[in-house]
């Protein structure tokens, strides 16, 4: 059975002097503003649709390679990941580039290197963004 999960945005004026705010319809964070300025120009205050999509490249990718690490008999203890998008006013988003370090006895960094490539290939996030390169680091603590 498919799981729907959703979310509403709001807008208001024009794009570069207007304001907006984005929700979860679960409730699991506040409505977060949302501004042109804080899309565009600063990550000082606010979100963007960007900063989403890496919050949810990186839980997708963290989840994957542990799914595909405890498959081959090697559980992790611990995976830090973080997901860097970038974004060009007029061209959009140009590149997203995932970072993980990982605790995992019994596996060296060859073997982490391709679990790793793995997620970042079958993870539902990075097919749904196929069409935006992604790049991997991957190391072992």
């Amino acid at each position: 059975m498919a799981v729907e999960s959703t979310a509403s945005a709001v807008w208001e004026g024009t794009l570069m002097d207007g304001r907006g705010t984005v929700r979860p319809a679960s409730g699991t964070f506040p409505e977060l503003p949302l501004t042109w300025r804080q899309r565009a120009e600063t990550r000082d205050t606010g979100t963007s649709p960007e900063e989403l999509i890496a919050a949810a490249h990186a839980s997708c990718f963290a989840m994957a390679l542990s799914f595909g690490l405890g498959n081959s008999g090697h559980p992790a203890e611990k995976l830090e990941t973080t997901a860097q998008v970038s974004f060009q006013p007029g061209t959009g988003i140009t590149g997203i580039h995932l970072t993980v370090r990982g605790r995992v006895p019994g596996l060296n960094a060859d073997g982490f290197q391709e679990a790793a490539d793995g997620a970042k290939a079958n993870c539902p996030v990075s097919k749904a963004l196929a069409g935006v390169p992604v790049s991997l680091s991957a190391s072992l603590a």
